[in-house]
């Protein structure tokens, strides 16, 4: 389980290093293998390990691609995705096409997310967090059914 954020920074080839509360879920969930591409709407990368990736592929394959939001969907997920694989030093190295896609510079934010990681371009995370501030608190009519009862 990925939870919370961590400032990180890219070197040079575009690695970055996954900090220590990371490296042993993903070195015993996945053996370091992971996939990245880009998030649905584009703002920043997601990292999935392998094997709960290939459960998305599965499903994201199993959808109707005459639908056009679908096949704009699995073009978007499933056209960007990308292995990638923790080397012996805890780093990550992330494609260049991938980085260019999302703005990823030297300063990121790695953004942990349950199943999943986020990747932000630093300055692109803190604008969003400000906006997500600036619109209030979310209103339990806004939320599916199936959380609306959530205790927090």
């Amino acid at each position: 389980m990925f939870r919370g954020p961590s400032a990180l920074s890219l070197d040079a080839k575009g690695r970055m290093v996954m900090p220590s509360r990371f490296r042993d879920a993903l070195s015993e969930s996945c053996e370091g293998k992971m996939i990245v591409t880009l998030d649905f709407e584009g703002h920043c990368l997601t990292m999935h390990p392998l094997p709960d990736w290939q459960e998305i592929e599965q499903k994201l394959l199993a959808m109707p691609s005459l639908n056009p939001a679908t096949r704009r969907l699995q073009r978007m997920l499933l056209g960007y995705a990308t292995e990638v694989e923790m080397d012996s030093n805890g780093r990550v190295s992330l494609p260049p096409l991938l980085r260019e896609k999302v703005k990823l510079d030297k300063k990121v934010m790695l953004v942990g997310m349950g199943k999943k990681l986020e990747i932000w371009p630093e300055d692109a995370w803190s604008e969003s967090f400000q906006q997500w501030m600036d619109e209030g608190p979310v209103r339990a009519e806004e939320l599916p059914e199936s959380v609306q009862n959530l205790v927090l």
